[in-house]
């Protein structure tokens, strides 16, 4: 392993902790710190956009040329943030406020469904780039 490539992964994992602190900090009511989440989470971003450089750095650009748009790649990536804002909405109907029976029932269930959703993206690229060739 590359000593760019472990600094990439190193930043990536200090950058995402402390950005999700922050929003923790920022997001969670009974802690009351709102001001200095946004700090915390300002802080873990710009930690994150740190690995930009060293990426740059450890992969030079090659020779831009012209190819075709992978339409499976595209909505592969459509399938995938679907799924995470349908496990979002799942989550956020369990974990705000004090749910009720219904509540957890239906955010289970939604969670699960989303979970399914992206677990289910790489096989159904998988079939899309198999069906072109």
């Amino acid at each position: 392993m590359k000593k760019e490539t472990l600094l990439e992964i190193i930043l990536g994992t200090i950058g995402g902790l402390v950005f999700a602190i922050g929003m923790c900090m920022g997001l969670i009511p009974e802690w009351d710190m709102l001001g200095p989440g946004i700090v915390v989470g300002i802080i873990g971003f710009i930690i994150l956009l740190c690995i930009i450089p060293v990426h740059r750095k450890s992969h030079p650009r090659k020779e831009i040329e012209r190819k075709e748009t992978d339409w499976g790649l595209v909505l592969t990536w459509i399938i995938g943030v679907i799924g995470a804002l349908i496990m979002g909405f799942g989550m956020s109907k369990i974990m705000v406020g004090s749910p009720e029976k219904m509540d957890m029932i239906i955010g289970m269930i939604t969670g699960v469904v989303g979970l399914l959703i992206c677990v289910l993206n790489y096989p159904i690229y998988s079939y899309l780039k198999s069906n072109k060739n």
